[in-house]
């Protein structure tokens, strides 16, 4: 009776394994030979990916995005729905792009919510993400959730 596993190096070989060796890993989107967009063990980027997969990629862009926050001395004082809003803009900026909002990070260093939200909001951030940064600067300034 066979069991579909081979002995590889001391160890069974599973589909995965086989998998793995024969589409390798990409950490970014690529073309496979035919063109086709592509990601992770050869799985293709035209095929929907499950309710379960989209919430572990969010689980994943969250922790980067909270990465990105903890370095910064300011985060460590704010209140949930403040660190939110950080959490929110890393998300969308990545960590680079929320470090260039100096004046804002000075304004929440002297717990000046209001400039903060202003500055989040004349920002050419603010203009692109239009209601988006209005919520989030609500919640700056309120420190409720919105």
């Amino acid at each position: 009776m066979t069991t579909g596993r081979r002995v590889n190096s001391g160890r069974a070989m599973t589909l995965r394994d086989q998998l793995i060796r024969d589409e390798g890993i990409r950490y970014t989107a690529y073309q496979d030979t035919r063109g086709v967009w592509t990601l992770g063990c050869g799985h293709n980027l035209s095929v929907p990916i499950t309710h379960d997969a989209v919430m572990q990629i969010l689980r994943d862009d969250i922790l980067t995005a909270e990465t990105s926050c903890l370095v910064r001395p300011v985060w460590h004082g704010l209140s949930e729905p403040r660190r939110g809003v950080m959490l929110n803009m890393a998300f969308n900026l990545g960590g680079t792009g929320l470090s260039r909002f100096v004046e804002m990070h000075d304004a929440l260093a002297a717990g000046d919510y209001d400039r903060a939200a202003s500055e989040m909001l004349d920002s050419a951030w603010g203009r692109q993400v239009g209601a988006r940064a209005t919520r989030l600067a609500e919640q700056m300034r309120t420190s409720t959730w919105c």
